[in-house]
C-alpha cells in the first residue's frame, strides 16, 4: 500500500493493482473502481478543504524541484548526486581524489552510503590551517574542483518542456486575491524559477532594483504595482496580476559583488557567484548580506496569518531552514503546510521529517502529498482562479 496523501484527518493510498483507499477503505463509485483522474480529484479536493481560507502562499522550492521525469541527468543533482559526481571527477594528478581528502581531513564515515557532502566540505573547509606546504597547491586545487563541479551541475538552462515551475506559478497566483501576491522561496542557485515566471510575462519582485544595472535592496519587496482607476471617483487602485516575490535564500548563478553592493548579471557574465554552498558554515554564512536579509523576510512570511507554506522537492535535511519552519508552525496557528514530495515516507526520516510528522499527530496544521514539481503535483492545484 503507497500512501499518496496524509493528513491527521484522512489517507489517501493505492496498491499495486491500481486499486484506490480512502483511510484502508477501497473507493467505489456506485459499485465500480474509480480512476485516477477520480481518485486526484479527491485528493486535490482535501488539500484545498485541508487549505481552508487562505490570505497568501509561499513557495519552498528545493533542489528536488528541479529533477524532471525522465531523470535526466542534466537536471536537478541533489546534494547525494553532487557527492557521486564529485567522487567520479576527482581522478586526475593534479587533484586529490575524495578517498585522499576524506583521509587528510579525517572525515567519519561508517561506510561509502554515509557520505554526506554538506558535513564532508565542512571538515575540508575546517582543514584548510592544518594542510603542509608540499600538499597546499593541490589541496587548494581541489577544493577548487569541488567547487567548480557544484556550479556547474546546478547551472541548469530553463525549458519549458522539462520543467513545470511556470504552471505551478500561475496556478498558485490564481488562488491570490490582489494586492497579495505568491512568494516562491528556494534554495537553489539556478534561474529555472524566474526564467519561468519571465517565459509568462510575470514581474518578479527578487530584492534587487529595477534597474539597467540591478542593485540588491530589500525593501523592493514592499513595493507593488498599480495604476488608479480613472473610470471611478475614489481613491481605488487596480494591481498588476502576474507580480510574484522570489527569494533566492542561498544565493544565484546570477549575484557577484561590486564593491560594497550586490549586483544582479546575466549568469554567463559573472566570475565568481554568490552562493552558500552545502556546508554546515552555510549556517554561519546567512548572518551575511543578502542572505541575512532574505532569511528575515522568509521569517517575516511565515509569521503573516493565513499563509499556507507548500514545499517542493525539500528534503527537511537543511537543518537551519527547516527549524525556521518548525518554529514558526509552532508559533502561528494559521500557518498551514503541505509538505510534497517523491517520497512522503522515507525509509529513514531525518529528525526534522520525524518532528514534522510528530506535530501533525498533534493537531499542527501539516499534511503531506506524494507528488513532484515536474511530475503530478500541477494537477492538485488545477482548480478555478480567484477572482480580484
Amino acid at each position: 500500500m503507497n500512501n499518496k496523501f496524509i493528513s491527521k484527518r484522512v489517507i489517501f493510498s493505492r496498491d499495486d493493482s491500481n486499486k484506490y483507499y480512502k483511510d484502508k477503505k477501497e473507493l467505489l463509485d456506485n459499485d465500480k473502481l474509480i480512476n485516477e483522474d477520480i481518485f486526484n480529484r479527491l485528493i486535490a479536493n482535501e488539500i484545498f478543504t485541508f487549505m481552508g481560507p487562505f490570505d497568501n502562499i509561499v513557495l519552498l522550492v528545493g533542489a528536488g524541484a528541479s529533477v524532471v521525469g525522465n531523470k535526466d541527468e542534466n537536471y536537478g543533482y541533489t546534494v547525494d548526486m553532487l557527492g557521486k559526481e564529485i567522487k567520479r571527477q576527482l581522478k586526475d594528478p593534479n587533484h586529490f581524489t575524495l578517498d585522499d581528502l576524506i583521509l587528510m581531513c579525517k572525515y567519519n564515515q561508517n561506510s561509502e552510503d554515509d557520505f554526506n557532502l554538506e558535513d564532508f566540505l565542512s571538515q575540508l573547509q575546517s582543514f584548510f590551517p592544518f594542510v603542509s606546504e608540499k600538499d597546499k597547491l593541490k589541496f587548494d586545487a581541489s577544493f577548487n574542483k569541488i567547487i567548480e563541479i557544484i556550479k556547474e551541475k546546478t547551472s541548469y538552462d530553463y525549458d519549458e518542456s522539462k520543467f513545470k515551475h511556470g504552471i505551478l506559478i500561475n496556478q498558485l497566483t490564481n488562488l491570490h486575491k490582489s494586492p497579495n501576491r505568491l512568494s516562491v522561496v528556494t534554495t537553489n542557485y539556478d534561474i529555472v524559477v524566474e526564467e519561468s515566471a519571465y517565459s509568462l510575462n510575470y514581474t518578479v519582485f527578487d530584492g534587487f532594483s529595477f534597474a539597467h544595472k540591478p542593485i540588491f535592496d530589500v525593501d523592493m519587496f514592499e513595493w507593488y504595482l498599480s495604476k488608479p482607476i480613472t473610470e471611478v471617483k475614489s481613491q481605488k487602485e487596480s494591481y498588476k496580476k502576474n507580480v510574484m516575490n522570489l527569494l533566492k535564500i542561498h544565493g544565484s548563478l546570477t549575484w557577484e559583488r561590486q564593491n560594497n553592493n550586490i549586483i544582479r548579471k546575466n549568469k554567463g557574465e559573472v566570475n565568481n557567484p554568490i552562493m552558500i554552498f552545502p556546508s554546515s558554515n552555510k549556517y554561519m554564512q546567512s548572518y551575511e548580506k543578502p542572505y541575512f536579509d532574505l532569511f528575515t523576510k522568509f521569517q517575516s512570511l511565515l509569521r503573516k496569518s493565513n499563509t499556507v507554506l507548500i514545499t517542493s522537492g525539500f528534503s527537511f535535511a537543511d537543518n537551519h531552514i527547516s527549524q525556521m519552519i518548525i518554529q514558526a508552525i509552532k508559533t502561528n496557528p494559521s500557518l498551514i503546510l503541505l509538505v510534497t514530495d517523491y517520497i512522503i515516507e522515507p525509509e529513514h526520516p531525518n529528525e526534522n521529517w520525524e518532528e514534522l510528522l510528530k506535530l501533525m499527530n498533534s493537531d499542527y496544521n501539516i499534511s503531506f502529498l506524494q507528488a513532484t514539481m515536474n511530475g503530478d503535483l500541477t494537477l492538485f492545484f488545477s482548480r478555478g482562479e480567484n477572482s480580484d
